[in-house]
């Protein structure tokens, strides 16, 4: 199922999750991760696994929450996305865990 930004490019190493992840900090973008179990073009609405991360400004603090969505969520796909407070809209998201 084509989901997100990169659905079309096979899946992403942790090494190419960091760099995304990376960006997003480098444009001051807020970084959120969302989970569901049934990725639907009809879902438009997935779980927060957390608030958006607000304060986290370090890419080993955000790849440590999408690790601990992870592993308490196994069996579902988990994305992360970008929000820009500037333009207060979402800028970007992909799933970096498909069960």
């Amino acid at each position: 199922m084509k989901t997100e930004t990169f659905s079309y490019l096979p899946t992403f190493s942790r090494e190419q999750i960091e760099k995304q992840v990376q960006y997003f900090l480098k444009n001051n973008w807020v970084v959120g991760i969302e989970y569901t179990s049934q990725p639907n073009p009809s879902l438009a609405f997935w779980d927060w696994w957390k608030l958006p991360l607000f304060s986290m400004k370090a890419v080993s603090e955000i790849m440590a929450e999408i690790e601990a969505c992870k592993a308490n969520h196994a069996n579902c796909f988990i994305r992360i996305t970008s929000y820009d407070n500037a333009r207060q809209t979402q800028v970007m998201s992909f799933v970096v865990h498909r069960p």
